[in-house]
């Protein structure tokens, strides 16, 4: 269902032009495209419960069943199960703590205010949990038909990281979603796109041609136009939603709240769970007040140089088609906020009174022990497994680096000491360490890529070089090493180099998706030649094979491939020993058995030869030069 990035993007550019001249007649041909989608279902699920019903028809009045009619009924009652199953769309039920009017009045109160003057439809819950966000959320309780049960999500580090004022322009914003007649269109359209997500999803997983057939070439050309005009209405809402929070709060504060959360969400990412999580080192157990800390740290200033920097780069991102929300520079000039104020001059308010404060009161401390215990609880196996993973780790360091003061280490173990220095002190001890196995081996794709990672994490550049020399070895690690480029470039708003590296790794992707594809079967009309494994990789292969009694013969040769040739594949054929009496698996079973027992130098595919899906595969194999190495 998916179009190459580029054509979604010219798409996506020319349909916000559209927009921009005619939002109405935009609106319009949205619901149009909407109604038709529908159309195309209702459709299709018409002629399916038809031809049921004319099957039903048939065995009553003539009394005759067979197989092939039951294969038929079974064969349209698929495709109508996932088509009447996908229309009641799910949405999960978000979690939280429920909060109460006599609990917090003011926090309703406000709520109340806002919902009235945006002439919102009411929450019938709102939820307080631990994540840096706001959040609108519907769940409908009839599928495609609506009938919306509305929660309010509010994360207590987001109140906690802004003014009053602020907040009220974030809340202004995510009830800005929900007014007027935009939020049951914009809603409607949401449940359509994850209604055709669902089709698709389980019309392929009855893998089942006939299913698929009846919607691939509609949805080839229905998605992607589909996809890119609800895209640009999301993103239409969302500069709407902007205009609701300077409307009611002030434009000066809903810029200032962009600002804030921008800064504030990177401290968090950069500084604070990182800080957080080098303690594992050293505690055995998670701290007890990591959430009581956080809302600390945010209620306090950042530093100066921190701050500046974040929101240099984040003024300097581009808006992309990655997500619907705009860049921070193009909302703030939709507010009119950089037109009257200098970049110089735009900072992180320091926040005197907390929104959580003014909102939460004498109930604030008692939710943030709350999420104290909940982070806690669900940490503390996961960061016992990391200590207890760690203390091994610095075992081998102090070992290796006893060793490397008598004697210089070879490759592999210079390695190791460079990587558990990394996981066990950080980045910045790795450095020297990397660097010292690149002076020596300077094809080490391991030490590359992590030297790479680690400078571009420090905004140096010359990590790039290091990555690239690493994805020309590691065809696997190309598009991880990809997105980190691209991310390095985009926090910084070069948006033409990181649009490069994206389209690499989009590239890359389908070529692995192929290489994928072609190395997932064996057959008489592949290409075959001898294989290039040692004698003694070769002994060691039929070891493994001997206790399986069986096997009769054993074929190994090497299939000829086009995409990434240089990662070889060899085939091992199997011709089994047959029983008396098995089932149609026999097989099937034997295959699977030797896969997850062998041991392989190289990518391997086996095959049963002695069936009758393998053709004349045997018999070709066999004339490969050195192709039997077993035979009993």
């Amino acid at each position: 269902m998916a179009i190459n990035q580029k054509e979604f993007d010219k798409l996506v550019k020319n349909l916000e032009e559209f927009s921009q001249r005619h939002p109405g007649s935009y609106r319009l041909r949205v619901a149009l495209f909407a109604v038709l989608g529908y159309a195309y279902i209702f459709l299709i699920l018409a002629g399916l419960f038809a031809l049921i019903g004319l099957v039903v028809f048939a065995i009553v009045f003539s009394r005759y069943i067979n197989g092939y009619i039951i294969k038929f009924g079974i064969l349209l009652l698929i495709p109508a199960w996932a088509i009447v199953s996908s229309l009641w769309v799910t949405f999960p039920h978000p979690q939280g703590l429920k909060l109460s009017r006599d609990r917090v009045p003011h926090l309703f109160g406000m709520v109340d205010e806002l919902t009235a003057k945006l002439e919102a439809p009411r929450f019938h819950n709102i939820l307080l949990n631990r994540e840096f966000n706001a959040a609108v959320v519907q769940v409908p309780r009839l599928g495609i038909f609506g009938w919306q049960k509305n929660y309010l999500l509010l994360g207590l580090p987001l109140m906690q990281s802004l003014s009053l004022e602020q907040f009220k322009a974030v809340l202004a914003h995510e009830l800005g979603h929900l007014s007027g007649n935009h939020s049951r269109f914009a809603a409607w359209i949401y449940r359509i796109r994850k209604t055709w997500l669902q089709i698709y999803e389980r019309l392929y997983q009855s893998e089942q041609p006939g299913a698929s057939m009846l919607f691939n070439s509609f949805l080839q050309w229905y998605w992607p136009s589909f996809n890119a005009y609800s895209f640009t209405l999301a993103r239409m809402d969302e500069y709407e939603a902007d205009r609701c929070a300077a409307q009611l709060a002030g434009a000066r504060h809903a810029a200032e709240a962009l600002i804030n959360v921008k800064i504030k969400a990177r401290f968090l990412e950069s500084s604070f769970w990182s800080d957080i999580q080098k303690q594992v080192a050293d505690r055995v157990d998670p701290p007890d007040n990591a959430y009581s800390s956080m809302l600390t740290f945010l209620h306090g200033a950042i530093a100066e140089a921190e701050t500046n920097l974040w929101l240099e780069q984040a003024l300097a991102q581009k808006t992309d088609n990655a997500d619907t929300h705009p860049c921070l520079s193009d909302r703030l000039k939709s507010l009119g906020y950089l037109r009257t104020r200098s970049p110089k001059l735009l900072q992180s308010v320091t926040v005197q009174t907390s929104a959580a404060e003014h909102l939460l009161g004498n109930s604030l401390q008692q939710f943030a022990t709350q999420f104290d215990r909940d982070w806690k609880e669900a940490a503390s196996t996961p960061w016992r497994q990391q200590y207890a993973y760690l203390q091994e780790i610095q075992s081998k360091l102090q070992a290796l680096e006893q060793k490397a003061q008598v004697q210089t280490l070879d490759e592999p173990e210079a390695w190791e000491r460079a990587h558990y220095t990394l996981q066990v002190r950080g980045g910045e001890a790795a450095i020297p360490l990397l660097q010292d196995v690149l002076k020596t081996h300077p094809d080490c794709a391991e030490a590359n890529y992590s030297l790479g990672q680690i400078l571009l994490q420090k905004d140096d550049p010359v990590g790039i070089a290091c990555l690239e020399k690493a994805m020309t070895q590691r065809i696997d690690w190309v598009i991880d090493g990809c997105e980190l480029i691209y991310c390095f470039f985009w926090q910084r708003g070069q948006t033409d180099k990181a649009d490069k590296y994206r389209d690499r790794a989009e590239k890359h992707s389908q070529l692995l998706l192929k290489a994928q594809q072609e190395r997932a079967s064996a057959s008489d009309r592949d290409q075959l030649k001898p294989h290039t494994l040692e004698p003694s990789e070769v002994d060691e292969l039929k070891q493994q094979l001997a206790p399986y009694s069986q096997v009769e013969e054993a074929y190994l040769v090497e299939k000829v491939v086009t995409y990434f040739p240089e990662k070889k594949l060899c085939i091992l054929g199997i011709v089994r020993k047959r029983g008396l009496i098995e089932n149609e698996n026999a097989a099937h079973n034997v295959a699977d058995l030797l896969a997850k027992s062998l041991q392989f130098p190289i990518q391997a595919y086996i095959i049963i030869l002695n069936h009758s899906s393998s053709g004349n595969l045997q018999k070709k194999m066999s004339l490969v030069e050195g192709s039997l190495i077993l035979k009993r």
